[in-house]
């Protein structure tokens, strides 16, 4: 596969950033973090996202998507963040339609895609439990209970919780916390009797929630595929899930590193611009050959997804590791050429590094991918 944008991709991508910049930028985000909005984002400019069809662009045509892949969407997600946007793009359209396409039944498929990809509701997966991403110690239990389950227990840093219409909760219907066998998804409503949702605040000031079940009783035809078979749909969704999240870390380390270098050009000290130091002008060089290397993993990682490539879990958990260290590396540079005024909320630099690090760790951090790839590469 070549490593390089059509141009209906290029147009693409260069409408995401024409729209998210203006309506989606820094400066919104500053607005909904100041006034202490609960849900992290404008449902007005989610709905001028709507109209561009961005939330069907991975569904299937069959769905009432635009059937358009991976990499478009991927496209978008990197001018998300590149203008730290807050919008449901992520928790709904990236992992939200992936885990109902891969996990749900024919008709839980036919009900909620086409309004996904029409922008009508939104759907987040509730998963991480412990202060780790460690989905095979999943504890949540869900007991059979007559022609149904009882679920009982918490799910912790769910994206978007309050805002979500629905929630694919991953449980233990088998086995024990550790093993992989034995986990179940299920389609729960935001409304459903015994469903507690709690916001809770992170740094980068995006909408996340804690959910509490308390012997919530759910239909047997909650159950996503087979019980105890949700391993393999989980799988794929945060493999597809953490590509989306490596491309939405390019933008942000793109962008933090075009902003130092801006920064560079016009502060002085000693009277002479910074930029024009050597060792400096080093360390710029060098993030840029790492900005372009993880520019090439996350494009081959992205077509993978839409090729159906084997080897996509290790593609993905490439993507994330390296991406991870790109975007901590970005941004901890923004702040040491920034000085200490790079920390204080007058310069943007300051938000970017608290996104980056949210992101980093959602789904897998470095280290958990760098362990990841190693294993499935043999290691």
């Amino acid at each position: 596969m070549a490593l390089v944008l059509t141009e209906e991709q290029v147009m693409l991508k260069e409408s995401a950033a024409g729209l998210l910049a203006e309506k989606a930028g820094v400066a919104q985000l500053r607005a909904l973090r100041d006034a202490d909005d609960e849900l992290g984002f404008s449902r007005d400019v989610w709905q001028e996202v709507v109209a561009m069809g961005w939330p069907g662009i991975a569904v299937a045509e069959a769905y009432g998507g635009l059937g358009y892949g991976y990499t478009g969407l991927g496209l978008v997600l990197e001018q998300a963040g590149r203008h730290l946007s807050p919008t449901p793009l992520q928790a709904s359209v990236l992992v939200g339609a992936t885990a109902i396409n891969e996990l749900g039944s024919e008709a839980q498929k036919q009900a909620l895609l086409p309004a996904l990809a029409a922008g009508e509701v939104l759907v987040s997966l509730a998963l991480q439990e412990g202060a780790q991403h460690a989905p095979e110690q999943t504890a949540l239990t869900a007991v059979a209970d007559g022609d149904g389950y009882t679920l009982t227990g918490n799910k912790i840093l769910v994206l978007d919780a309050l805002a979500a219409d629905h929630f694919v909760v991953i449980a233990r219907t088998a086995g024990s916390a550790g093993d992989s066998e034995g986990l179940t998804a299920f389609l729960v409503p935001a409304e459903a009797k015994g469903l507690t949702v709690e916001r809770r605040s992170m740094v980068d000031s995006r909408g996340v929630g804690a959910l509490r079940f308390d012997g919530l009783r759910l239909d047997a035809d909650a159950v996503m595929g087979e019980p105890g078979q949700a391993w393999a749909g989980l799988s794929r969704t945060l493999d597809i899930a953490n590509i989306g999240l490596a491309s939405e870390l390019l933008g942000l380390a793109t962008e933090a590193f075009e902003l130092t270098v801006a920064y560079l050009k016009e502060r002085k000290q000693f009277g002479k611009l910074i930029g024009s130091f050597q060792g400096l002008q080093h360390r710029a060089a060098e993030l840029f050959a790492e900005l372009e290397l993880a520019r090439s993993i996350v494009l081959q990682a992205l077509q993978a997804i839409d090729a159906d490539d084997p080897e996509l879990p290790k593609l993905a958990s490439a993507a994330k590791a390296k991406l991870c260290e790109v975007a901590q590396r970005a941004t901890n540079e923004g702040i040491q050429m920034h000085g200490g005024i790079g920390m204080t909320d007058e310069y943007d630099i300051g938000l970017f590094i608290k996104r980056a690090r949210v992101a980093q760790h959602c789904f897998g951090d470095y280290n958990y991918h760098l362990d990841r790839f190693a294993r499935l590469s043999g290691f």
